[in-house]
């Protein structure tokens, strides 16, 4: 089926990559943890989003042009550093009276904008689109017709399994920090564990190199 082999041991090898604990499953747990399920849910679906971008720039041959050029590389590394940076202190930086509001249910706004920050800091992570890269291909054929639908079956299959997955995460962390979120002090720690959290994710993309 367009050239695709060995689906069972791709399947295997994604459940065992997405429930391996990761700076994707951090942000959804701190944002579940600090909003709720909803707020969680959202960051899934933006980090998703922002695989499903990388996979299909696998397809097209985006992401080699990213691998082999050393330029758009540190382009989109130091872009996504910024951006994690600047949201990060920005959470730090919010008063108490934005954290207590922020114990209401969420606003759609809010869940957009959390949307949002989750496909960016996925789209902007260099390093996620060498992952897909160098993943997919190995279950392709090398003389497949079609190999860019193939990339695009695969991308798809891994990212349904890994949403599902970090919706149960979601789930699982707001049920545990619900007594927190009831507490503006303890909010506001929360909030500056997750801006803590955006500036590490920032330097680290900072710190990556092509290899």
């Amino acid at each position: 089926m367009l050239g695709i082999h060995d689906l069972p041991l791709f399947l295997v090898s994604g459940l065992l990559l997405n429930i391996t604990p990761g700076p994707d499953t951090a942000y959804i747990v701190g944002r579940s943890a600090q909003l709720g399920w909803r707020a969680g849910a959202a960051a899934a679906f933006g980090i998703s989003t922002g695989c499903l971008v990388h996979v299909f720039g696998s397809a097209v041959g985006l992401s080699a042009l990213l691998t082999a050029s050393a330029t758009a590389f540190a382009a989109v590394k130091w872009a996504g550093a910024a951006y994690l940076v600047y949201l990060g202190v920005t959470q730090m930086l919010a008063r108490r009276q934005d954290t207590a509001r922020t114990s209401m249910p969420a606003a759609p706004v809010m869940l957009g904008d959390v949307f949002r920050q989750g496909a960016l800091t996925n789209i902007l992570n260099p390093k996620v689109a060498m992952f897909f890269l160098a993943f997919l291909p190995q279950f392709v054929a090398a003389d497949a017709p079609h190999q860019g639908l193939a990339f695009l079956m695969l991308g798809t299959i891994f990212i349904v399994n890994s949403t599902i997955w970090c919706l149960g995460v979601a789930v699982a962390a707001a049920g545990a920090a619900r007594g927190v979120r009831r507490s503006s002090g303890a909010l506001l720690w929360l909030n500056r564990a997750i801006g803590g959290l955006l500036i590490y994710l920032g330097v680290r993309i900072a710190m990556l190199d092509a290899r």
